[in-house]
């Protein structure tokens, strides 16, 4: 299913073109060390993970399929704009994809027989024309621990995770550090809480919210320590969704006032739609375009304008994208 093509909100527009600055400076930085032009062969953006870096989206029956409108496609649309041949390569497995699996194969056919193979077969061999690798891997391994219909959460299943999935994403980042060289961006992703939909069946449902939110919590902490360990920046999709913020209250269309962090989720998410699409725990456009905004950040954190290889691309372009890079840093 490729769904339609959906408005953007009046502010996208430099939304955009910002991201489109940001990814000009980043993979200028990046192997492709000279200016990318027409003449120069395609540039790939190495899409890594699990349906979520297929975006995948429930069709009107229900059936999960991946469409264009993940913040994968985003983050290649807008990258276009500044590198006309960039590529996005998606070799993402949509099918409950964990850590394990990624490194051991089983959920999808790969020529090589697991995602983290194929990548690296890709990597070695564009090695000099990737210029951004991106990766979410691990939502699965957690969200296997929770009983989807009762709302139980197997607590032995959550400590196995918390020790297993981060040592094999120490694993998994190594070997795409390995295969990809030293330069090529590899950012990875923490991840947003589905559960917190629980919050609208009442006190129950509330208690399940809260617990899910501590649970997560700290399972990001150790995903982001496994990153950082590696030297790669995380896109907080945690922070971009308020996943912890019970206390600021919104108005939620047709359930009046709820947490934040609630109203997040039962809008950028399908978890709130009513069946046969949801609930769901996939991102809808406007929450892919978010987990985009998380990368984007995390790039500009990543790449200061002022130190590093990015300061020797060019102080004219470092003079023109520090204010809007100080702008957005101001913005509420």
């Amino acid at each position: 299913m490729v769904a339609p093509t959906r408005p953007r909100s009046p502010g996208a527009r430099a939304v955009l073109v910002m991201l489109a600055l940001v990814l000009l400076v980043t993979f200028g930085a990046g192997p492709a060390t000279a200016a990318p032009n027409a003449s120069r062969g395609p540039l790939y953006y190495l899409s890594l993970g699990d349906s979520l870096s297929r975006g995948v989206q429930p069709d009107p029956a229900g059936q999960n399929q991946p469409t264009d409108q993940g913040y994968a496609d985003d983050l290649a649309k807008v990258g276009r704009l500044v590198l006309p041949q960039l590529q996005l390569v998606k070799l993402g497995c949509e099918t409950e994809e964990t850590t394990t699996s990624m490194l051991g194969g089983g959920r999808c056919a790969y020529a090589n027989g697991a995602q983290l193979a194929e990548a690296e077969a890709f990597l070695r061999a564009h090695r000099d024309a990737t210029v951004l690798v991106t990766l979410d891997i691990g939502a699965n391994d957690l969200s296997r621990c929770i009983n989807r219909a009762t709302g139980a959460i197997d607590l032995a299943c959550v400590q196995a995770t918390f020790r297993q999935a981060p040592a094999d994403l120490a694993t998994i980042v190594a070997r795409l550090r390995a295969a990809a060289g030293p330069r090529v961006p590899i950012v990875g992703m923490n991840f947003y809480d589905p559960f917190l939909a629980a919050w609208l069946q009442g006190p129950a449902g509330q208690a399940l919210a809260r617990l899910s939110v501590q649970l997560l919590t700290q399972y990001n902490d150790l995903l982001e320590a496994a990153y950082q360990a590696a030297g790669m920046p995380v896109a907080d999709v945690q922070a971009a969704f308020s996943t912890t913020d019970f206390d600021t209250l919104v108005t939620l269309a047709g359930v009046g006032q709820v947490p934040v962090n609630v109203a997040r989720v039962c809008q950028w998410t399908w978890m709130c739609a009513p069946p046969p699409q949801g609930p769901n725990v996939h991102g809808r456009p406007e929450g892919y375009w978010v987990m985009a905004g998380a990368f984007l950040v995390a790039l500009v954190q990543a790449h200061r304008l002022d130190d590093g290889p990015l300061a020797s691309r060019s102080g004219h372009l470092g003079a023109a994208l520090q204010p809007h890079l100080d702008a957005a840093s101001a913005a509420p």
